[in-house]
């Protein structure tokens, strides 16, 4: 039986941002591709900009161990058939930026339903900040404004919330993602400090995984008298790539 498998990840926004890539690798290694790795690159939460599909373009072109593709959907679908695109793939990664007009375009657009036949059909969901927020209940978002609100029309593959960046200095994540779940905004969840990645299978965690070495996940539960109770869990290392 084809295992269901999603990395949900918060990509590094300070410090050496290059080890994000080594987690976008560990992604496409999830796949056990026997040649090499078919990766679908979906900007869309940062509205297809060029810059970033250029990006990807010259980050993973001429990388032997894919053959990488960008599927951009402003004005229209770059490819003509969406759905046979995506489930020809065995990686999907799903890039940062405002993750409520990505779910907007996406349900615009119907992928909601294709991708999850695409994951039920055993290709690995992947993708860091929205990319990995919109798999989950939801979490906190900058989207709406410039400040911390509840987001709670993820697409629900996972039944928890989530919080990304929770170590980011610049805002006060971490302890928005809790008081959240204190007040019941937001349901139960895990949140990623940079970094750190969070490897799910048949919608179960399996492990945390990081490319920092100090760098943490947290369960973040509701204590039922209106605070909050977190647990600690300590990803397992991953080394840099040559």
């Amino acid at each position: 039986m084809t295992s269901s498998q999603i990395l949900a990840v918060s990509g590094i926004l300070t410090g050496d941002r290059s080890r994000t890539r080594d987690l976008i690798s560990y992604a496409v290694s999830l796949a056990g591709a026997s040649g090499p790795a078919r990766f679908c690159f979906i900007p869309t939460a940062e509205g297809d900009n060029p810059l970033v599909v250029k990006w990807f373009e010259d980050a993973f072109g001429n990388d032997p161990s894919v053959e990488p593709s960008v599927l951009t959907l402003f004005t229209s679908p770059n490819v003509p058939d969406v759905r046979k695109h995506l489930l020809a793939q065995d990686v999907i990664w799903v890039g940062g930026g405002s993750v409520v007009n990505l779910l907007a375009v996406w349900r615009a657009h119907g992928l909601p339903e294709i991708l999850h036949e695409c994951w039920q059909n055993g290709v690995v969901m992947a993708g860091q900040s929205a990319g990995s927020l919109c798999w989950h209940l939801g979490g906190p978002t900058d989207s709406y404004r410039d400040s911390l609100d509840a987001f709670s029309n993820g697409l629900g593959w996972l039944p928890w919330s989530n919080g990304v960046h929770d170590d980011l200095g610049d805002q006060p994540r971490r302890t928005a993602y809790r008081q959240l779940v204190a007040s019941g905004a937001l349901p139960g969840g895990y949140a990623t400090e940079d970094g750190v990645g969070l490897h799910y299978v048949d919608g179960a965690l399996h492990e945390a995984v990081s490319v920092l070495p100090d760098a943490r996940a947290w369960k973040v539960d509701p204590d039922g008298s209106g605070g909050f109770r977190e647990t600690e869990i300590v990803p397992r290392y991953l080394v840099r790539l040559p």
